[in-house]
């Protein structure tokens, strides 16, 4: 599943990284949480939450129905 995550990672990428920020898989769990770590201008930005959810997660459980969630580490 890893693998389909990094697929979908490659839709909202190109944006984070027009920011100078990115973002990078930690661990995907047998029960459908994806665990990741913003990079770059991304770490510590106000607005890291809001990217998080209505942008990484948003894109990742629209392509791969099976993630119950995204979390930032």
């Amino acid at each position: 599943m890893k693998d389909k995550v990094e697929q979908a990672l490659l839709k909202i990428r190109p944006a984070l990284q027009r920011d100078g920020g990115d973002v990078e898989i930690v661990e995907v769990t047998e029960d459908g949480i994806v665990k990741v770590r913003l990079t770059g201008a991304c770490h510590g930005c106000p607005m890291a939450a809001v990217t998080l959810k209505q942008g990484i997660e948003r894109v990742l459980m629209q392509e791969i129905p099976t993630i119950k969630e995204v979390v930032s580490v």
